[in-house]
């Protein structure tokens, strides 16, 4: 595990409750520790309660449970991993999400097919005119108490044999929670699907 995180690499950290993920930079790491400082107070974060990490190598995404040992304000002695796992080479995890939605360019709405999400964008199909200069405003249902508010920002567009076009770009969030949110949400959806 020491080969693959170190100090000042930036690490997400989400308890089982994800409205209290949080983010913070390693500063230290021993054998059976590391030490982590987190960028907002541990709200939600006990000790001794395992958490998933998630973080960037050069290897992909890496994805472990773990607990603090201790809490002292917003630095944590995490425990090191029994094992951890890699999720893939591209930078966030992507998952099939298939919803007939809609997005929005001012008052405009356009109808549109999600094919899959991560937290950097999405794919869809459309019979819409999607205009890739500029950026549409969607919400995406995670769940049903759950919905996360973006901007889209179309970056390839091919015509397809229906007569509609597939669409990939990229996501603007006016919230990190948001995008937190969403990473934790392809990640979990990810593991559930490899297992089923």
């Amino acid at each position: 595990m020491r080969e693959l995180i170190a100090k000042d690499q930036r690490i997400i950290m989400v308890p089982h409750d994800f409205k209290y993920a949080n983010k913070g930079t390693i500063t230290e790491v021993a054998p059976d520790y590391f030490m982590l400082e987190l960028d907002y107070e541990p709200d939600g974060i006990l000790r001794s309660n395992y958490c998933e990490f998630y973080t960037q190598t050069p290897h992909g995404t890496l994805y472990f449970d773990s607990y603090a040992k201790e809490i002292n304000g917003k630095t944590l002695k995490i425990a090191s991993p029994a094992k951890h796992k890699f999720l893939q080479r591209r930078q966030y995890t992507r998952i099939k999400y298939i919803l007939d939605l809609e997005m929005f360019e001012e008052d405009k709405a356009l109808k549109i097919t999600s094919l899959d999400i991560s937290a950097g964008g999405m794919k869809l199909k459309t019979k819409e005119n999607v205009n890739i200069e500029k950026e549409y405003a969607i919400t995406l249902p995670l769940s049903e108490e759950q919905n996360i508010e973006c901007r889209f920002s179309p970056i390839r567009i091919e015509k397809n044999n229906e007569g509609g076009y597939t669409i990939s770009g990229r996501f603007e969030y006016s919230s990190s929670h948001d995008k937190m949110t969403l990473i934790q949400y392809c990640a979990k959806r990810n593991i559930e699907i490899k297992n089923k």
